[in-house]
């Protein structure tokens, strides 16, 4: 059986079990689960393509080991003070680490969603994801309806305001891409959300798709890579708030919220 180690070496490209799961040393036990919730999610076999399902199980489990490792207060500290693992105290690879996990995080559910979607709206958190938005995008309308979660073309006209707000208080300042926009490029954009919410419910209605988490994930991916993707983020993102214990800052990248 190849050690831990090494397959972290393989598949991770590091012997690292912290860098592995991407936290510091000195983690708390809240930021290995987060971060281990966090990044096995990336690699879950449930959620790449048959092609890839092999790489992603080993990969799953894995991290599940690391965990299991970094979790247990005296494996870890013999981890730190030798940099090795007792691979025969770990649990092997037939154990069933989907169930582990399932046990350890709770499924996302579409109410789960929709709950977050409502303490969401206008909070502080929202604001300071726009903020953050509109500056990593430089006033690009476009990139921040695609990175602040949960926003749709209709929150345009709240989110312009309130960013015309920032920029005569000088919080911000006054990108070109924002405040110089042209009308074609609005009315483009608003069109396509039009296409897209159109064609989005003929699918739904097409493929017969209830309310369900994977029922959203099944009509996104009929609508392209790039959709999925984007879903596979909002979803991420909303994980480690739900399944971290606690709230998690997101961190700037692409949401799926459209819908």
């Amino acid at each position: 059986m190849t050690g831990i180690l090494e397959c972290c070496e393989k598949l991770f490209g590091s012997r690292d079990l912290y860098k592995v799961l991407g936290v510091a040393r000195d983690a708390n036990d809240n930021e290995l689960k987060k971060a281990y919730h966090r990044v096995s999610l990336k690699v879950h076999p449930d959620r790449v393509g048959q092609e890839d399902k092999q790489d992603a199980t080993h990969k799953f489990q894995t991290l599940g080991k690391v965990y299991s490792v970094l979790s247990d207060k005296d494996r870890r500290a013999i981890y730190e003070e030798t940099g090795e693992v007792d691979d025969e105290n770990v649990s092997p690879d037939d154990r069933d680490w989907d169930q582990y996990w399932r046990l350890l995080f709770r499924k996302i559910t579409v109410e789960d969603i929709k709950n977050f979607e409502s303490k969401y709206r206008e909070s502080e958190e929202e604001l300071s994801d726009l903020k953050e938005a509109y500056l990593d995008g430089e006033g690009d309308m476009e990139y921040i309806l695609q990175n602040v979660l949960c926003c749709t073309i209709d929150d345009e006209p709240r989110f312009t305001k309130i960013i015309k707000g920032w920029i005569k208080e000088e919080v911000v300042p006054d990108f070109k891409k924002f405040s110089k926009e042209s009308r074609k490029k609005k009315e483009t954009r608003k069109r396509k959300a039009a296409e897209e919410a159109e064609e989005a419910e003929a699918m739904k209605k097409e493929l017969g798709l209830g309310d369900t988490t994977d029922s959203l994930k099944a009509l996104i991916l009929k609508r392209g890579k790039q959709r999925a993707e984007e879903m596979d983020s909002f979803l991420d993102n909303l994980a480690n708030k739900y399944g971290g214990g606690g709230s998690g800052k997101k961190k700037s990248s692409k949401k799926g919220g459209k819908k």
